[in-house]
């Protein structure tokens, strides 16, 4: 099977990944200031511990989205510079697909609805269902939490199940939701071995972080305006 070196800072944890063989070597850092500086170390560590060297690696994966503006292009930048040193392929993942993965794997759901807080009183969110292989049953988007509208019942994973437990009190999914289960490396490698089978890596170069929103940040006036309707 495929060795498989992962990588994702899409929220504020940083977490490496090496999938080889059987066995998941992982590495954890908290504090999404400490991305840039804890990455490399942990991608060393993984790498010494299964006594490999980057280029025993089949292919370099990362968590490419949605998620942090600034995290998931760190992710991207670092992945790219090394697979470019070491002349391997780069296995986008999605992040919500990782999360869903998670939670399939941590309480046995078949149907999962992954949320990411967005910020800015939005949520990036899709739909999965487990086949026992991963499909899509709605795709990744980007919308208001009253917007977010699950197909049948459903188990509820991801910090956008806190950030908004306000606007969710009441859904169904709410009942056993899991906000614990975020975005991991271990999950991301485990998609990319699936992807790297059916062909989906790219070159180096072409590795793009995946965007569901262009805009990063409200105005003084947006905010304002999204103040006093708060209020009203």
């Amino acid at each position: 099977m495929p060795t498989i070196l992962a990588i994702d800072t899409s929220s504020e944890s940083a977490s490496v990944a090496l999938l080889h063989g059987s066995v998941i070597l992982s590495r954890l850092a908290s504090g999404p200031q400490t991305h840039s500086q804890t990455l490399l170390p942990m991608v060393q560590q993984v790498l010494q511990e299964a006594g490999l060297a980057l280029a025993d690696c089949s292919a370099i994966a990362f968590g490419a989205g949605p998620g942090s503006f600034t995290g998931v292009r760190t992710a991207c930048g670092v992945v790219q510079g090394l697979a470019f040193g070491a002349d391997r392929p780069v296995v986008a993942v999605s992040t919500l697909e990782a999360m869903a993965l998670a939670c399939h794997e941590q309480t046995g759901a078949s149907a999962v609805v992954a949320m990411l807080d967005a910020r800015m009183g939005e949520v990036y969110w899709a739909q999965y269902r487990f086949t026992p292989t991963l499909e899509i049953v709605i795709a990744p988007c980007l919308s208001a939490p009253d917007n977010v509208l699950p197909i049948g019942a459903v188990t509820a994973c991801g910090n956008g199940v806190s950030a908004y437990a306000a606007q969710f009190a009441g859904r169904p999914f709410m009942q056993d939701a899991r906000a614990d289960l975020m975005p991991h490396a271990a999950q991301v490698a485990s998609l990319a071995r699936v992807a790297l089978a059916a062909g989906l890596q790219v070159a180096a170069r072409d590795a793009q972080p995946i965007y569901l929103r262009n805009k990063i940040a409200l105005t003084t006036a947006e905010r304002l305006l999204k103040s006093q309707q708060a209020a009203a």
